[in-house]
């Protein structure tokens, strides 16, 4: 009995065992293979209006401040401080020149092969005029740099950027420069196209080349990324490209204009980095983007699941000296150049996934830096091919944002003002615990931008954090304008620390920004970047942790590529 007593007892412990298993188990996976909720625009909408109804925000005070656009140019200004350009290899003499050089080559791995030529060419004990020498690398992306050197705010010695199209730019500006070399190392941009991707594209049109893939973007086949043309090699050269695929000729033609109207039309949206258009990538909003041969060749995911095809004009990495340099640094950077062309340099440069392409030519016919110029302001006038952006500009003022970061909130939001296009629509929202709508949409006239620099001018700080609060207040504002106008490019940008303790949360809202449609654009100051990087990719949009010193020029950038 007692035997059958302890074999029941086994038996139904056996079970309970399996049955935990099983149901826990089910428990533990019962969300695998499920995607996130997903819901249409018009169920996004009504949730969004309960949402906003619970909030209850409230109307702020409507103040006016005198709007005056001063004739001086404060470029430099705007500019960050050179020193958050992270040094890569420092001078080890106190003769050197300092090299302003693209991020490709003045980082660490296989991006970091100008800083291995420059830790090899320090060691030799070079001597100039008895002296010893040595360079000094500060990785600067090409636009960037252009800009510090055109405005006088930091000019290096020498300057090697991923293409000489910004030479070319500078020199128009009236920056003299003197080529020490045509090019350091070899790079070529291309459009990358998911595997099955390409092949259809190469069925389709027979080929794959800029003509197919602007047809296929024109026609809505395919969403198409780049990056800011105004900051980014591979961009400007895609935006180059993009204009004489319409008027070889004539680029700046209104034939061009059409052509890249109608295809400007089907792309979702420029990115402000290669990280946001990689992402977006990542997570299927565009089925082709562009890229360097070299970052293309070093990511094994990449150069796996995606076919390269160069375009336009070549990424050779000229190194230029600024003409104000001295004789002294001249001489110094000729010799590094004669030292970055030996056998060894250009071993490790190929081994880096630079000189790969080094056969293709470009078809196209040369451009000057005026040329270029115009094609960023053709650029910045109708990349939203006359359809109209409409924007709300959502600011913590909570208690955590005193002190110097809510003067940067609202020395940056003035300051910026002017990069804003007068045809679009803007307003203001204010939070803390509680949310307050002090500038309705409205089309940003001079009224209207006397009312937004008036209120951003009366923001205080105080209370708890209801950052989703706001968000939901800022959508349902862009909802009624999306209501009335059906081509509208709706817009939001968040300005914040970060933090959130009060209202709605992340997940209360996720699938309302999502069936909304509306990128989230994410500004922070001294930030929890990771909070608002989660809200900025559920759209696809930039997150941009910004120190107090550069984010005027940060949102100049995100302006001029998206507004």
């Amino acid at each position: 009995m007692e035997n059958e007593t302890k074999k029941t007892g086994t038996i139904i412990g056996i079970f309970v065992v399996v049955a935990l298993a099983v149901f826990g188990g089910i428990y533990l996976t019962r969300n695998l293979g499920k995607s996130e909720k997903t819901i249409t625009k018009q169920e996004a909408a009504k949730d969004l209006e309960k949402m906003v109804d619970r909030i209850n925000p409230q109307k702020g005070v409507q103040y006016k401040s005198p709007v005056e656009y001063s004739d001086d140019d404060t470029s430099a200004d705007e500019l960050p401080a050179i020193d958050n350009n992270k040094i890569g290899v420092k001078a080890t003499t106190d003769l050197y020149a300092e090299i302003y050089c693209s991020p490709e080559k003045a980082g660490t791995g296989t991006d970091g092969w100008m800083c291995e030529m420059a830790k090899e060419f320090n060691k030799k004990g070079i001597e100039i005029d008895g002296k010893k020498v040595s360079v000094q690398i500060r990785s600067v992306s090409s636009g960037l740099a252009r800009d510090y050197i055109k405005t006088g705010k930091a000019v290096p010695d020498g300057f090697s950027p991923s293409s000489m199209f910004w030479v070319s730019m500078l020199n128009t500006e009236g920056i003299e420069t003197e080529t020490v070399a045509e090019s350091t190392v070899k790079n070529v941009a291309g459009i990358v196209l998911k595997n099955d991707i390409y092949d259809s594209f190469k069925k389709k049109y027979g080929t794959v080349d800029m003509k197919s893939v602007t047809e296929a973007t024109e026609a809505g086949e395919i969403h198409m990324g780049y990056t800011n043309p105004f900051t980014s090699t591979a961009g400007l050269n895609f935006l180059a490209c993009t204009l004489e695929r319409y008027d070889i000729n004539s680029p700046l033609s209104d034939t061009a204009l059409e052509g890249f109207k109608k295809f400007q039309d089907n792309v979702p949206f420029v990115a402000l980095t290669t990280v946001q258009m990689r992402g977006a990538a990542d997570k299927g909003t565009l089925e082709g983007f562009i890229s360097e041969y070299q970052t293309y060749i070093n990511d094994s995911t990449l150069s796996k699941n995606y076919k390269f095809t160069p375009y336009g004009y070549r990424h050779d990495n000229p190194l230029v000296a600024i003409s104000s340099s001295s004789k002294e640094k001249k001489e110094i950077l000729k010799k590094f150049a004669e030292f970055c062309s030996s056998e060894k340099a250009v071993k490790l440069a190929t081994e880096d996934g630079f000189n790969r392409m080094d056969k293709y030519q470009c078809e196209y016919p040369e451009l000057d830096g005026n040329m270029l110029i115009s094609m960023q302001n053709l650029y910045k006038k109708n990349k939203d091919s006359g359809n109209t952006v409409a924007c709300v500009f959502v600011a913590d003022v909570s208690g955590s944002m005193g002190g110097d970061r809510i003067q940067s909130l609202k020395d940056s939001l003035v300051n910026s003002m002017k990069y804003i296009n007068e045809e679009n629509y803007v307003g203001l929202v204010s939070y803390s615990a509680d949310v307050t709508i002090e500038v309705p949409l409205g089309k940003f006239d001079l009224d209207q931008q006397s009312l937004f620099k008036g209120s951003v001018e009366h923001l205080n700080v105080g209370g708890e954090t209801a950052t989703f609060d706001a968000i939901c207040v800022g959508l349902s504002m862009l909802k009624e304008q999306m209501k009335n106008d059906k081509n509208v490019k709706p817009m939001l940008f968040v300005l914040s620390d970060g933090e959130t303790n009060q209202g709605y949360g992340l997940n209360d809202v996720k699938s309302v920004i999502s069936g909304m449609g509306v990128p989230v654009y994410t500004i922070g100051y001294d930030a929890d970047l990771d909070a608002l990087k989660q809200i900025s990719d559920i759209n696809e949009a930039a997150s941009i942790n910004s120190s107090t010193d550069d984010i005027v020029y940060q949102l100049k950038q995100l302006f001029n590529a998206e507004m």
